[in-house]
Formats: C-alpha cells, structure tokens, sequence
C-alpha cells in the first residue's frame, strides 16, 4: 500500500457536537481548503468569522422538511462518491456541475444521549440521523480519495497530516478513518434498532445487533496472551462503564469483570435500608454482609472468607468513608468501588499506590429491564437481565415448622447473594452476613461441601468455638434434585432453607427438612448464573 496521497480543497462539515469545530475549520482554511456546511455548523463558523458557503448552495435546493433533507442530493453524494481517477466518472461530475468533496465530518444527531434523557418517542425519531450515516457511508466507501471524521478527537491527525503532507491525507489516514466510521454508523444503528425493539417489547428480534464505543485498550485479556478492549454500550447503566477512576493504575480486563460483578451485587442492597458490602474473587462474592456502618458490613463480609478476600474488590452500597478506607487498606485490595467517596477517604486511599478506586455516582437499578450477551461459537446468547429481586417474591413455607422471623431476614439476603454468585450455588448465613459460600460446582452436594468445609476453616482462623455455619440459613440457587444436599446443609448446621423448588423430588427433600426439623421456604424463582 503506498501514501496514495490525496490534496483536500472542499470539506463539507456538518456536526451536532460542536467541540473543537471553530478551531479545525480555522485551520482548515488556513490551507485553503473551500468550507461548505449546513444549519447550525455553518452558523458557527460563520460567527467566527470564517467563509463558509451553505450546503443548499451547493445543491441548489433549500434545507426542508424541518432539516430531515438537506444533504441526499446527487451533488453531495456525487461529490462524495466519485472516483478521481476514473475518467466516466469525472465526464459525470463536469456533465452535471458535481464538484468534488475530499473531507467529510460528521458527527450524528445524539440519539443515544437523547434516549438516556428518557425523552419522548418523538423527540427519539427526530434524533434519528439520517443524512449523516448516508454521507459517512458513501465518503467510507470512497476512501480511496475522500477523508471522513466522525469524532472531534480525529481532527488533530488530519491537521497534522495536511502539515506533513502540503494538504494532502494518506491512505493509510483515510482507511484507518473510514473503518471508524462503518464501525461508527453500526454502532449507531444497533442503539435504534435496541431502542425499536424495546419500544415494540420484542424480545427477540430477527436481527440483533450490539455495538458501543471504545473506553480503552486493556493490556491483555484473562490471560496475558490474549488481547482485549473495553467498550461503553448506550445503556448507560450504573457501574465499572460509568465510574471516575480516582487513582491507581489501569484496570485489568479481569479487574473490570469482578468489578461489575461486585457492583451488581451490591446494588441489591438499598442503601436507605442498610449499608452493605461485597467482596468478590474472580467474578464470584466471597464475602457479602449487611451492616450498621459499612466498617461493621466489610469487617462481617471479610470474616466469611479472608484467604480468598485477599487481591479481591470491594463494593460498598454507600458513600466511602475515612474509617472504611483505613479498614479496607489494612490488607491486599485489588479495587474499591463505591457510589461516591469523602476527600478524607480519598486521601486514605492514595497511599496505595496501585489500589484503584472507583466512584460510579449511583447504583444500578436490580429491578431495571436489560438484556446481556455472550458469545458462543458462531452465534450470540441473548437474554434479558435477571431482575428478579427476593423482596418481590411471594414465599411458601412448604415444611411443619415455618422459620422464624430472624430465619426470614437471613433467607431473604442468602437469597438475595444467591443470585450473583456461579451455579450450582450454595450460601450459608447468619446474621445478614455470608458465613459459608459454594459457587460454581457441578453438583449441588458439593457446593454444600465447599461452603460448609470454608466456614470451618474460617472458624480455626479466628479460633471460634464452632463454624459459624451452627444455627445459620441456607440459601440454594435451583432446587435440590435430591436431599442429599440439604442433609449437607443441616449437618453443618443450618436451621432454615430457602430454595426455589420445583423438583419432581420435592416430597423428598420437604420430608427430610421435617425430619431435622428445620423450615424451608419455596421462592419458585430460580437463579442460574453460569
């Protein structure tokens, strides 16, 4: 591939974002170059006391339709679309008085900030560009010879190369640019075509399409040999996509994972209620809790499971305090991530240099509508979120012994953890705090195992009597396909369990609850997380 170089002497430039236009149309005419814009751009430059001529000179005909046409016209996308070096293509363009544009820049009509600003359904399909997408499209196409810029953030590397190159772009510029702008116009439609969808209630679409801009460029992915990107959807949820890192060095692809799945867990927890904390390792709580400050619901979500807290993240449902900060500090932390911070917390903080810490500003809604994607190979798994919430079920006590009011909060918040934690699920609790968790097993009995063999553990490293295991609930993800599970459950010596049920075996395990003499309550809602 040569520079192939390419002299700019139109530019057509019509932008809704603004930032930086005076400045590059200044320097654009600086080299001479002819400006032609439309509406409220050419106004702007105008102001600035820059020549400028109106898109409808170019054209002929006047801006209509309330702006919905102004642009689709044979002497735009003729100037657009013509190849310079092809002799039938300039015959037509001096047979029908096309003149030719080498620079396009457009940004689109803000469709996606407008539907984060719950507008109106109106106001949404009039933020609909359609003139805009045309133009990048043909002017994409045509890279060989034309320029595009769909971001202000591009106009530095035109300007440079204009200077480098006696006002010529590279083809090497325009490929790099062009390719932006399909990816640009795709992400773009994917965002309408979700929006439609969500209006209408489809819930799956004959086409589906997922796109979302670039926030960074991770080091690598999982694992060191493979590479990675981070990429901010229009949903605007809440969350690792939307926090103010404050300090420490860049996230991990890893980092940002248990990060949103520390954050989702503690948004489960309302903050006019409680305050709470989550501690997660490798996308998996290892520690959840509920307390009267968040000093007392990390120091209870910490005593579930230290070994595994250690290079773990932090997720607190509230502002961050100095006494947290000074707590959380005290031992190896990966992330903290919080609402918002005080500048004594923050201060706190900066004295470790690697620890990051974010503030996301607000907690996402659990209950909110939204859908998740996962590859597979060939293909895409869409579904809507789990928004199901505990407080929303109707529960059935379906053994003798109903559970106690204690035994109902504490099922409520097992449960409540239950959810964002990998199946098959076990969460033993106490006290609205995790005392024994099992995630991730490919049966049920040992999940149960797991969980209760940790809270032994944890039990020998404070020296406790007993694992805090005696006298806890549990909570099961999915229903017990057998009782073998629960009667793990009631050796390690929890006292109530909460499960969604639905087993064909559901007569076994209830008559070996009644058994042992323990209550269990029925969601009929399960939580699967792989």
């Amino acid at each position: 591939m040569t520079d192939h170089p390419r002299k700019v002497t139109r530019a057509l430039l019509s932008v809704s974002d603004k930032s930086g236009l005076i400045e590059f149309a200044r320097a654009l005419s600086a080299h001479g170059i002819d400006l032609v814009s439309t509406g409220g751009t050419a106004k702007a430059i105008a102001a600035a006391g820059l020549k400028v001529s109106d898109v409808s000179d170019l054209t002929g005909f006047p801006e209509m339709m309330d702006g919905r046409v102004k642009t689709l016209h044979p002497k735009v996308h003729g100037g657009l679309l013509a190849i310079r070096d092809n002799a039938e293509h300039a015959k037509a363009m001096k047979d029908h008085g096309i003149s030719q544009i080498d620079l396009l820049v457009v940004n689109l009509y803000p469709f996606e900030e407008t539907v984060a600003k719950n507008a109106s359904y109106e106001d949404c399909i009039e933020n609909i560009d359609i003139g805009g997408p045309a133009m990048i499209r043909a002017a994409s196409k045509n890279h060989d010879d034309v320029t595009v810029v769909v971001e202000p953030s591009d106009y530095q590397s035109v300007l440079d190369e204009l200077a480098t190159n006696k006002g010529a772009t590279t083809l090497t510029l325009r490929r790099r640019l062009a390719a932006k702008a399909y990816a640009r116009t795709a992400a773009y439609d994917a965002a309408i075509s979700n929006w439609f969808a969500d209006q209408l209630k489809i819930t799956a679409p004959d086409f589906r399409a997922v796109g979302g801009k670039l926030v960074e460029a991770l080091r690598y992915g999982e694992n060191p040999h493979q590479t990675a990107a981070f990429y901010r959807t229009p949903e605007l949820r809440p969350g690792v996509s939307s926090a103010r890192q404050v300090q420490g060095k860049q996230l991990s692809y890893n980092n940002i994972n248990d990060t949103d799945a520390a954050y989702e867990c503690i948004a489960e927890f309302d903050p006019k209620r409680t305050a709470a904390c989550v501690i997660v390792k490798h996308a998996n709580p290892c520690g959840v809790a509920e307390g009267s400050s968040l000093v007392e619901a990390y120091r209870k979500a910490l005593a579930c499971d230290s070994t595994s807290a250690f290079g773990g993240i932090v997720a607190l449902n509230k502002t961050l305090d100095a006494d947290t900060a000074r707590v959380i500090t005290e031992i190896f932390t990966e992330v903290i991530v919080a609402p918002d911070a005080t500048e004594e917390a923050i201060a706190i903080v900066a004295a470790k240099k690697t620890l990051r810490l974010l503030l996301a500003g607000a907690l996402p809604d659990p209950r909110a509508p939204g859908f998740t994607a996962k590859t597979v190979a060939g293909g895409m798994l869409i579904q809507s979120r789990d928004n199901a919430v505990v407080d929303d079920m109707v529960l059935k006590a379906v053994t003798k012994r109903q559970p106690t009011d204690a035994e109902l909060r504490d099922l409520k918040f097992a449960f409540r953890v239950a959810k964002h934690i990998k199946s098959n699920t076990i969460v033993y609790a106490k006290d609205l705090a995790t005392v024994g968790i099992g995630a991730g097993q490919m049966s049920r009995i040992d999940s149960a195992r797991i969980a209760a063999r940790k809270a032994q553990d944890a039990a020998i490293e404070m020296k406790l009597a007993q694992p805090m295991t005696k006298g806890s609930v549990v909570a099961s993800d999915a229903f017990f396909p057998f009782a073998d599970g629960l009667l793990v459950a009631i050796e390690a010596g929890a006292t109530a369990v909460i499960q969604p049920g639905g087993s064909v075996r559901d007569d076994e395990v209830i008559k070996a609850a009644d058994d042992a003499g323990i209550a269990m309550v029925f969601t009929g809602v399960r939580h699967f997380k792989h």
